[in-house]
């Protein structure tokens, strides 16, 4: 599978594993997860995207338990977390509310969590989970440099910034942010026009894809028109509508990482069936147009 160069020290294979879902199988058995992992690897999907705040503060453990359990797994993947979302449950149900915080004290704690529950000795790509409006980019740079130079994280990234944020904390940084993990897909298209793209390219900074099936209701009210037209596009090009959505994205001259997630591993087993498909540019603006509701201006 292709690779994308992030930085000289970090490749992420070019579809991602999202394991925003670990903890919700009806199967949570190390050896389920290990199957699920072993079935991305096999098809050259290395890259694995997890949080703390996944499954209520506990997937980061359920995947530790996994690697512990298969330790040779660890050397052929890339492992991404993130951190500053406290929410009231799990190791923080003492809290009153939901907020955030992106503070050096924060950052290292869960760093030193993240690292413990998944047995790992280092994190390959650290990333800031959302935007802070008390975000200090003065002591939240260098505690993320801080990091970088004692070798507990390999690269740093964002989730969810706009450009503006990515610009302050850049500028504060000696290490370059290597990606922003935004929401893109079909039916959440706003980052081709909002800027939010074209300042990833512009900085040579590869995106990586939240929700690129819209969490399913790409094939559901209200797309429904969306939803013929990637059928009918699909059985033209002999292929399943699901992968011809990803290779939309894929298309993107941004090169856009889609975080592909699901506990079925027949499902799993085909995402790369999306980089077999070569779209061409009026496919790929036939299906944006499905996307808008109209032809473009």
């Amino acid at each position: 599978m292709e690779r994308i160069a992030l930085s000289d020290s970090l490749a992420l294979s070019r579809i991602i594993y999202g394991m925003w879902r670990l903890t919700d199988d009806t199967d949570t058995s190390t050896g389920h997860v290990q199957a699920k992992i072993e079935a991305c690897l096999d098809q050259g999907i290395t890259s694995f995207d997890q949080a703390d705040i996944y499954g209520g503060y506990t997937s980061e453990t359920l995947l530790g338990k996994t690697l512990q359990q298969a330790p040779s797994l660890r050397e052929q993947m890339e492992i991404i977390t993130k951190c500053n979302i406290v929410a009231p449950c799990g190791i923080h149900s003492d809290k009153r509310l939901k907020h955030y915080n992106s503070s050096e004290k924060y950052i290292n704690q869960s760093v030193e969590r993240s690292l413990r529950e998944m047995s790992i000795d280092h994190i390959d790509l650290l990333l800031l989970h959302r935007p802070d409006p008390l975000l200090d980019a003065d002591e939240t740079g260098a505690a993320l440099d801080k990091l970088v130079k004692s070798g507990k994280v390999k690269a740093i990234g964002v989730s969810n910034f706009r450009p503006w944020d990515l610009d302050l904390l850049q500028s504060r940084m000696s290490n370059k942010l290597v990606t922003n993990q935004i929401e893109i897909s079909l039916a959440e298209n706003s980052a081709l026009t909002n800027g939010d793209l074209a300042h990833l390219q512009q900085h040579r900074i590869a995106p990586m894809a939240w929700s690129p099936l819209a969490g399913g209701s790409l094939f559901q009210e209200p797309h429904c028109d969306l939803s013929l037209n990637l059928e009918k596009m699909a059985e033209a090009f002999a292929v399943d509508a699901t992968s011809l959505a990803i290779a939309w994205l894929l298309k993107h001259p941004a090169n856009i990482l889609p975080i592909m997630g699901s506990n079925n591993i027949q499902r799993i087993e085909s995402f790369s069936k999306a980089l077999e498909i070569e779209l061409d540019q009026q496919s790929w603006f036939e299906l944006y147009e499905a996307a808008k509701g109209r032809e473009v201006a």
